[in-house]
């Protein structure tokens, strides 16, 4: 049974699933291996423009690291690029979702915050746990541009669990579903997505990440630079032109 699931559909959406329900899809080394080779995948298919990351089972999304790796190889600080994390130890172009069916603890924590955009079961919870175990979260440093810095130091400092409605209440969760339901209401955002025109997509996930990397004048000059390409493509004309003509744009990514 492989430790990652990938299934790439024919709308454009790749479903990404860690399939290791049993050890609630911590991130053992075949997990790990699994997700990097389907980020890869993702990233190099063009026929590809979203992924959505989900657990397999009801209970867990990823339950985090594997603890019993750490203590039979005595890890201290983990190598730099052990998690395949997305726009970190990974470099991805396209937009990512985060279908979070269960417990994001952690490891999982990390993936769903490493991910663009968040779908939570109203059943899932999210907790950042290191300091109950002696670990460290590094990786947590970008959520102050998501959540307010006391939410955060509670989180990180405690860490204890937040509901799903918390994590959409303070905005690290962006909708949510029913429990069951989540990889459906995932894949409905990501065909939202999808609707757009390609440059023009990618042009917005630059401009967003700009914005959180950079101050006022230096973001608006980069994302200025970062939309040119949009501008100048086929679809920033044919998008005009469909409106005008009250159909549907017919993108080509060019």
């Amino acid at each position: 049974m492989d430790a990652v699931l990938f299934d790439a559909r024919d709308d454009g959406i790749a479903v990404i699933t860690l399939n290791r329900p049993e050890t609630r899809n911590c991130l053992a080394r075949d997990v790990r291996e699994g997700l990097a080779a389907a980020w890869d995948r993702f990233e190099r298919d063009p026929a590809l423009r979203v992924a959505v990351l989900t657990g397999a089972g009801d209970k867990a999304f990823c339950a985090g690291g594997d603890l019993k790796e750490m203590v039979e190889t005595g890890m201290g600080v983990p190598p730099r690029d052990l998690f395949p994390l997305p726009y970190d130890t990974v470099e991805l172009s396209k937009p990512t979702i985060a279908a979070v069916n269960g417990v994001a603890f952690a490891g999982g924590w990390m993936l769903a915050q490493a991910c663009d955009l968040c779908v939570a079961s109203t059943t899932a919870r999210f907790a950042v746990t290191e300091v109950k175990v002696g670990r460290s979260s590094p990786w947590a440093a970008p959520l102050i541009h998501m959540i307010p810095q006391r939410i955060m130091m509670e989180i990180l400092l405690t860490g204890n669990p937040i509901t799903a409605a918390r994590a959409y209440e303070i905005g690290l969760v962006n909708r949510l579903a029913e429990s069951g339901d989540v990889l459906t209401v995932a894949l409905d955002l990501a065909r939202e997505i999808l609707a757009g025109a390609p440059l023009s997509v990618r042009a917005a996930r630059e401009t967003v990440m700009l914005s959180t990397e950079m101050g006022r004048s230096a973001a608006l000059q980069a994302a200025r630079h970062a939309s040119e390409t949009c501008y100048r493509s086929d679809d920033a004309q044919e998008g005009p032109r469909a409106f005008a003509e009250k159909r549907a744009p017919r993108w080509t990514g060019r």
